[in-house]
């Protein structure tokens, strides 16, 4: 049974929500059809002193049913759930009698809008419990009623926020916002709460079912609401390009719903949400974000024949910028760390890393004294390999260069025990050719990390060709341990992220090589829906790096006996690093200028040595340039093997590099536009632009075949 009912001699009932065959409760038809007749029951109690709405589960609710969603793209049936949903909330919130939501964990979504229609919110408290409106980041809005209640309870300005960033608060920041009304600290205070709340009041009623309602802050009439009206469309369309419907949707629900009474504005919402819900956007947003990213973090691509396994002890080879994230995220992670360079005090600088950000945690209030001091201590600074005994895994983010990488993995193997894996940071050396330095190959595997390491959510697993499926599954085990998304990845030069990623600067840079304005470039990047232009993200990434992996490639193509095929991009590479000497936002020159006060801008000085070309290309085609290159490299991974899954391509595409999210990564983006009018479109870039648009054979097969990638 869905949900059960139980009155007690007081006359307080309790409705416990407890969906069958779910590990979760979420709003739906199949939770809906037998809270329709409970609500019924309700209104028909006899002697009701006031009812009590908890969860069988060990969150609340967690939203609505994205399966349901996902399957029944039809605005007449989502518009009817939504209308289902929002009329059972109504009757709830007009019982007048109290109604309690006993919030035992996370409220989301729908979730949070059905405990938003009770009258009295009290948590458990449980750290792990979150609160918010996460429906923007799946390319929908909170379509049951979240949009007028919440603008109601807390005024417009204040609710905004929280309708349009998403963002989860823990629970002493939602009872701080307005979400909830009070914590109990244990399940005895947590039911007497309840009970005190329904025993003090006897009749309830909503502030907006008063006569005489008055908005906290006043409504959209009031000047400065006004005022805030006039400029916040331009500023959500200069922040989202345009291409997040649900902002602007949300937008206008919340104005709209200001200029008439609570029952016609929830009818405004749910056309809004249901136009939402029919979207592509939303489809690319929820394939990726909620069904591709729940396969992953389940462990898709983890070997199951082995136990899950945790890491006591890392150590970490190179105490740079890579190598100090590292320790700071497995140290607070509960990971014993040995950080190790080649001499103390840089191993010192970068254990000041985490110095800085536990700093910042504690200043802010994120972490105790207590635990400040113990992450800290977990991480040993040496200069002594002998230090490295008793590590289970080793992680070597020294510089990429194979002789070094070489010469740590000999003196790092030397002191670990015969089980222990050593794995590689690199970025871009194919992970096969660094294990030969190994005594133990199938130990050996690749953890890409991303930079910077305490904000990037996703680490790149690379497989070699000697790779054990037991270190595979250790490795996946240690990326969720310290809290990050694994993607599995078979080895290859730059893999999977590092190699298309690459495409997108190497395009920009081509373009300016043919005289295209760079601030027109910059621009094509961001309105296709990548976060930084491709030149800014030169920069940021180092010419000279690039230089020098341009550099790398080429010696190993020859050391190979294979011809290396020079990109259109190459020649900027070579003439802003050693003609120009302007190596990027580390050095303060690159294609932009970094002045010491002021924002960054673009060196006046590029038209001198990339002049402008007489014919400058259409903002559209730029954009499919440097998208497209994107898409067609990761369906050559595909071909290749490189990739293996669809969700690691995806999410891999959007947390490693951000590719644009409303896509919903690299291979959703070419089912977006469709593949037979992908590859006509591509066919026609490469006849232009040349063979690096061609698109491999198994993308013209599908596209034959009417496939699609899934």
């Amino acid at each position: 049974m869905s949900i059960r009912y139980e009155k007690d001699e007081s006359g307080v009932v309790t409705i416990t929500l407890d969906l069958v065959d779910r590990g979760a409760n979420v709003l739906g038809p199949d939770l809906l059809a037998p809270f329709t007749k409970i609500v019924g029951d309700l209104e028909e109690e006899k002697e009701l002193s006031g009812v009590i709405l908890a969860s069988g589960k060990k969150d609340w609710v967690t939203g609505a049913d994205l399966d349901f969603l996902f399957a029944n793209r039809n605005a007449a049936a989502i518009m009817e759930l939504a209308e289902t949903f929002k009329g059972l909330s109504r009757r709830l919130e007009k019982l007048g009698k109290p109604v309690v939501a006993a919030l035992n964990g996370s409220a989301l979504g729908g979730g949070l809008e059905l405990a938003l229609a009770c009258h009295y919110r009290v948590a458990l408290r449980n750290p792990k419990a979150k609160f918010g409106f996460p429906e923007a980041k799946l390319g929908l809005l909170p379509g049951g009623g979240g949009t007028q209640r919440l603008p109601r309870m807390l005024g417009i300005q204040a609710a905004l926020p929280h309708l349009i960033e998403g963002k989860d608060l823990k629970l002493d920041a939602a009872l701080k916002a307005g979400f909830i009304d009070a914590i109990a600290e244990t399940p005895e205070q947590f039911d007497g709460l309840a009970r005190t709340f329904i025993a003090e009041n006897k009749r309830v009623m909503k502030p907006w079912d008063k006569k005489g309602f008055r908005w906290p802050g006043g409504d959209s009439k009031r000047p400065d609401n006004a005022q805030m009206w006039a400029i916040a469309p331009s500023m959500m369309h200069e922040k989202t390009r345009g291409n997040y419907p649900a902002i602007k949707n949300i937008l206008a629900c919340v104005y709209e719903g200001s200029w008439v009474d609570f029952d016609t504005a929830s009818r405004i919402e749910s056309r809004y949400f249901a136009e939402l819900a029919c979207s592509q956007t939303a489809a690319n947003m929820i394939g990726a974000f909620w069904f591709q990213l729940n396969s992953i973090n389940k462990g898709a691509c983890r070997p199951a024949d082995f136990e899950r396994r945790l890491v006591q002890k890392v150590g970490i080879l190179g105490a740079g910028m890579m190598g100090a994230g590292i320790a700071y995220v497995a140290a607070l992670s509960g990971i014993d760390v040995v950080l190790k360079d080649v001499a103390k005090s840089a191993a010192e600088k970068g254990k000041d890393y985490s110095r800085k950000l536990l700093k910042k945690r504690l200043d802010r209030g994120r972490m105790d004294q207590e635990k400040h001091d113990r992450t800290l201590d977990r991480i040993l600074t040496t200069d002594h390999a002998a230090d490295l005994q008793g590590c289970d895994l080793v992680i070597e983010a020294v510089f990429e260069d194979r002789d070094l990488k070489a010469k740590v993995t000999a003196e790092a193997e030397a002191r670990l025990e015969a089980d222990a894996v050593f794995a590689s940071n690199t970025s871009t050396l194919p992970i096969s050719g660094l294990a030969e330095a190994s005594q133990r190959p199938e130990n050996f595997i690749g953890l890409h990390f991303f930079s910077p390491v305490d904000k990037m959510p996703l680490v790149e697993i690379i497989v070699g060709k000697r790779t054990s499926p037991k270190t595979l599954a250790r490795a996946f085990d240690f990326v969720q341990q310290i809290k990050k998304t694994p993607i599995v990845v078979n080895d290859s030069r730059g893999f999977y992220t590092s190699r298309v990623f690459s495409t997108y600067v190497q395009e920009g840079m081509a373009l300016i090589q043919e005289g295209q304005h760079p601030r027109a470039i910059e621009h094509a990047g961001l309105e296709a829906g990548m976060p930084v232009g491709p030149l800014a993200l030169v920069d940021e990434v180092s010419l000279t790096l690039i230089h020098r992996i341009l550099d790398q490639t080429r010696r190993d193509f020859e050391a190979e006996g294979k011809p290396y095929v020079a990109h259109p991009g190459d020649p900027v590479v070579m003439k802003m690093v050693t003609e120009l000497e302007r190596p990027g936002k580390k050095g303060r020159a690159g294609f932009y200028e970094y002045p010491d006060s002021g924002k960054k801008h673009l060196w006046p000085r590029l038209g001198e040595f990339f002049p402008l070309a007489d014919e400058q290309m259409s903002q559209a085609e730029m954009q499919e340039r440097l998208m497209f290159i994107q898409a067609i490299e990761t369906v050559r991974c595909v071909e290749e093997g490189v990739l293996t899954s669809v969700a690691d391509a995806n999410i891999g595409s959007i947390f490693g590099w951000g590719f644009a999210p409303f896509k919903g990564g690299t291979l959703q983006y070419i089912n977006d536009y469709g593949l037979a009018a992908f590859v006509a479109r591509a066919d026609a870039l490469a006849a232009r632009w040349g063979v690096r648009f061609s698109v491999p054979q198994k993308l013209r097969d599908m596209a034959a075949a009417g496939e699609t990638f899934v």
